[in-house]
């Protein structure tokens, strides 16, 4: 065994060590990204499920109470019906429905006078009336009430009862999330910010905490160099992320069923670029500041919330605006997220992949050279 290798076998073994030793790491290492998948996955959904509605039918006639049964039958609402506006109203300002849907008293004169070639159509009125304050879920809500409506419309075209078809049918699919469940999105993204916890939070205490105890002095009296200690504080910890990336992707799929189109190859590989970098960004930060409590806030403040809100991970980033997405390219998370979800929803998507995975290359080496720069073997 060579000298290099003794000395950083010799620094393996104080790392794992003291990882094994200190619960926290640990907990943090593989509790938190088990909790954080269990919350993501079963707590938060961008789906608009079983939306408490209340329908006033003013009708009371077969096509309103067909029209009826199927909001009721729909698995996008729970209806309540109520008998009046006011009725309907109290519900919404009690917090106990999310909106109101009106059938109106001509609902089905209108239809039946347009079967008959009497009517000036096939559309009758039905009013909608949502909760705007969460302006996303109103549209989501909007959406899947006119889904249900023209599917009824063109049932009632198919089945002879509607005097004009549409002049435009449109025929959707949708690609590489065929089900449409945000589930299948808020899980690849999820492993970044695991990634990112693992990767950054941990190493910035690394050698602050060595400062801070005064073992560092111990160390810098020894033959250890520079890059002793910096692959000896960073393969304990590349594992230790890497392993929790991992039992992340099992779970994701076992538990929660996600799909993965990709290769195991390129999620290892890449996943080493992302990792990598966030050790490196860790320890440069460690090396700098010295100072645990400062490094560990620092590290979230650089890193965690970045990788939660300018990653693509919640928001659609092409949404905001412009100066915010300039921003968000200076982070490691963003690349990393577009990884994950080509990955997970379309497979080895190289000319996605590829750009991703140089950004990525290239941050590791200058996070990784920062670090080792203002790693010191002298104790000013």
């Amino acid at each position: 065994m060579t000298r290099f290798l003794m000395r950083l076998f010799g620094v393996l073994r104080k790392e794992t060590l003291q990882i094994l030793r200190d619960p926290s790491s640990i907990i943090l290492a593989l509790v938190m990204p088990m909790a954080l998948l269990i919350i993501f996955g079963y707590g938060v959904s961008l789906d608009a499920e079983h939306v408490p509605m209340v329908l006033v039918n003013h009708d009371k006639g077969p096509m309103s109470r067909e029209l009826e049964a199927r909001f009721t039958g729909s698995a996008n609402f729970k209806i309540k019906t109520a008998e009046s506006m006011a009725q309907a109203q109290s519900l919404v300002l009690a917090r106990k429905a999310e909106g109101i849907i009106l059938l109106q008293n001509n609902f089905t004169a209108i239809l039946e006078g347009a079967a008959a070639g009497s009517g000036s159509g096939h559309m009758a009125p039905i009013q909608l009336i949502i909760n705007g304050t969460d302006a996303n879920r109103a549209r989501l809500i909007e959406g899947y009430m006119k889904a249900i409506g023209a599917k009824w419309s063109s049932m009632r075209v198919a089945r002879g009862q509607a005097a004009m078809v549409p002049l435009v049918s449109i025929s959707q699919r949708i690609w590489f999330n065929e089900a449409a469940i945000s589930r299948y999105f808020l899980i690849p993204g999820l492993i970044t910010l695991i990634m990112t916890l693992i990767g950054i939070l941990l190493t910035a205490l690394v050698i602050a905490r060595e400062w801070e105890r005064g073992t560092m002095e111990a160390m810098l009296v020894t033959p250890l160099r520079k890059i002793d200690i910096l692959l000896g504080k960073t393969l304990p910890y590349y594992f230790l992320g890497m392993f929790g990336m991992g039992m992340s992707v099992v779970v994701g799929t076992t538990l929660f069923g996600v799909p993965f189109r990709g290769s195991v190859g390129a999620l290892v590989g890449l996943s080493s670029l992302f990792m990598l970098t966030c050790l490196g960004f860790g320890l440069f930060l460690s090396a700098a500041i010295r100072v645990q409590f400062v490094a560990a806030q620092t590290s979230i403040m650089a890193g965690y919330l970045p990788a939660f809100f300018l990653s693509g991970l919640i928001f659609d980033l092409e949404s905001t605006p412009k100066f915010i997405q300039i921003i968000s390219y200076l982070f490691p998370a963003r690349y990393f997220v577009t990884i994950a979800h080509t990955l997970f929803a379309a497979g080895d998507v190289w000319p996605v992949l590829l750009p991703n995975a140089l950004v990525l290359a290239f941050m590791a080496l200058l996070f990784l050279g920062l670090a080792f720069g203002k790693m010191s073997k002298r104790l000013e």
